[in-house]
């Protein structure tokens, strides 16, 4: 069986969904990967590495995909990857199927196997497999050197001739992968570190990153689903996160904001009435940008001013280190193979949890239960899929 890594053409997407490492991990499972010529370049894997590592090349997406059983793509299908993808075949990506429906009902339409490597359940045995993870430990630790570098001050305490420097202080919005991996890089460069998150139980691991865990007191509400992630509040609960947002931002330098709740718009953390109040040279970070950000001024690809304060709306920001972001989401596609193949085939066993959180849609219907419920669909006998 033969998977095959085309070369991505959307702007600013310089990964790759499969490394030299990995392929020669996976001809041990029995599968053999073509790779189209120039994929990993962007990256730093040029053809020649893959050809070593045992993978043949393909001069167009078009010959690869008539090659192959499999495709893995390291973003949703554009429209020009729909004019070679075929029915019957398989597609592992990241494909947000909760919030893309009509994406969703066209790889239905065209028969293809949609796997969403994003769906992947939240349980110890899919740690390997988690893209989100992989690509949100690179974008918490971007982050941080992005604030920096717009920063006007300096990150640590110093010592000088010239007198002693102050700390920058450092407030982070969501402490799930990316906002631990911020806290980890802004304390290596000797920041003052605060966290914010309405989920009481990951202030443990705030405070074994050297930071300070900022909570709404006295809070009984469960936030947290059964994905491990964060829920939608109470207005009332709200209210009372908003205010002490607003009080922690107006002493912070810098503001890095993480929050996301799966299928829903990213919720408002920051207002422009906060910013108001934040010192001007002041910098956010908004990584929720693509889900409509945490902060009211953020645009999306942009970086803004507005009272002083410099607000960056990254978009795709693991693509900007390319490198090891290609090298973990290649790590999770193998992981996932790995249990996925028997025989040189990949079979999608429909008794594993992981396979029925993944598989969007097969046989020309979409079949993921969560992603029906989300579409308004009735639910089919066969859809077991489990919420991701």
């Amino acid at each position: 069986m033969k998977i095959g890594a085309p070369k991505s053409h959307i702007e600013g997407e310089h990964r790759v969904a499969l490394v030299p490492e990995t392929v020669t991990k996976l001809k041990k499972l029995g599968l053999d990967c073509v790779i189209q010529a120039g994929a990993g370049m962007a990256a730093g894997f040029p053809d020649d590495a893959y050809t070593a590592a045992g993978a043949t090349t393909a001069d167009s997406a078009s010959d690869l995909s008539n090659q192959c059983e499999a495709i893995v793509l390291t973003h949703p299908p554009t429209d020009s990857e729909f004019t070679w993808l075929r029915s019957g075949q398989m597609l592992f990506c990241v494909l947000q199927p909760l919030v893309n429906h009509e994406l969703v009902k066209r790889l239905a339409d065209h028969g293809v196997i949609a796997i969403a490597m994003d769906m992947m359940p939240r349980i110890s045995r899919a740690q390997k497999m988690d893209v989100l993870s992989s690509m949100s430990t690179v974008a918490g630790y971007k982050a941080v050197l992005l604030a920096a570098s717009e920063l006007d001050k300096m990150f640590p305490m110093m010592m000088t001739a010239a007198g002693t420097i102050t700390p920058a202080k450092v407030l982070i919005l969501g402490a799930g992968v990316a906002g631990l991996q911020a806290i980890a890089t802004a304390r290596r460069l000797g920041a003052v570190v605060e966290a914010f998150d309405v989920r009481p139980a990951v202030k443990e691991q705030v405070e074994s990153l050297g930071a300070r865990f900022v909570e709404v007191a006295a809070s009984n509400e469960d936030a947290e689903d059964a994905g491990g992630y964060a829920k939608e509040m109470s207005e009332e609960y709200k209210q009372k996160q908003a205010q002490l947002i607003a009080d922690h931002s107006a002493e912070s330098d810098i503001i890095i904001s993480t929050a996301l709740i799966p299928g829903r718009k990213a919720p408002i953390l920051i207002t422009n009435e906060t910013l108001g109040r934040m010192r001007p040279g002041s910098v956010v970070v908004d990584l929720a940008a693509e889900g409509g950000g945490n902060c009211e001024s953020t645009k999306l690809g942009e970086r803004i001013v507005h009272d002083g304060v410099v607000i960056l709306g990254p978009q795709n920001i693991p693509a900007s280190i390319p490198y090891h972001a290609s090298q973990m989401y290649s790590r999770n596609i193998m992981a996932f193979l790995q249990d996925l193949t028997k025989e040189g085939q990949i079979q999608l066993d429909k008794s594993d949890e992981c396979v029925t959180g993944t598989v969007i849609t097969e046989g020309g219907e979409i079949v993921h239960a969560r992603t029906r419920e989300t579409m308004k669909l009735e639910p089919l006998a066969a859809a077991e899929g489990s919420p991701a």
